[in-house]
């Protein structure tokens, strides 16, 4: 079942309203703000193995452990960073997942200095398939996996399929320009 589907039928009301402000307003929608973008991507990391729910009940703690996913802030993160993350009960305490978020934001700082930004990086190698993103990925970036990758290009509009074509949604996703939609 698609996630349009489900959360009309997702109980209770407080849940529902949770998944469908992600769904109506973040989900599919091109992002071009890089600490926005590189904020998506730690989401999607810290999912891994857990409820899209858990993160989204934690997306506001992960915002400020994160210093409002400031990638440079992020790359220059010490050790004490680091310990403070982990102890951290408002975010999801996983040393992987912390270690990849200041690892991935150090390449980011990388990528933008040779294409501009992470967004014109992203815009540089598309358009590609889920496999061919998910090598680049899995070469560039730490704790990719392959759901991690085709979640993060979907919910931020470089690849189709956030919303089913019949959700009220779509239209306003496709008024976006996402880059799937310029192949």
């Amino acid at each position: 079942m698609s996630y349009c589907l489900a959360i009309d039928r997702m109980q209770p009301e407080r849940r529902k309203e949770l998944h469908k402000n992600y769904h109506d307003n973040y989900y599919g929608f091109p992002i071009h703000d890089d600490n926005e973008l590189f904020g998506r991507l730690i989401l999607e990391i810290n999912q891994a193995g857990l409820s899209w729910e858990t993160v989204l009940k934690k997306e506001e703690s992960f915002r400020k452990a994160y210093d409002n996913f400031d990638i440079q802030k992020i790359a220059a993160y010490t050790e004490e960073d680091r310990e403070r993350l982990l102890s951290d009960s408002g975010i999801i305490r996983n040393k992987l997942k912390v270690n990849a978020a200041i690892e991935n934001a150090k390449t980011i700082i990388e990528l933008q200095k040779e294409f501009g930004s992470f967004e014109k990086w992203l815009e540089h190698h598309h358009p590609k398939t889920l496999p061919e993103w998910m090598k680049l990925f899995k070469k560039t970036f730490k704790f990719t996996g392959g759901e991690i990758v085709n979640e993060f290009l979907m919910s931020t509009g470089y690849l189709k399929g956030a919303h089913h074509e019949t959700c009220s949604i779509h239209a306003k996703v496709l008024e976006q320009n996402p880059l799937w939609k310029k192949k």
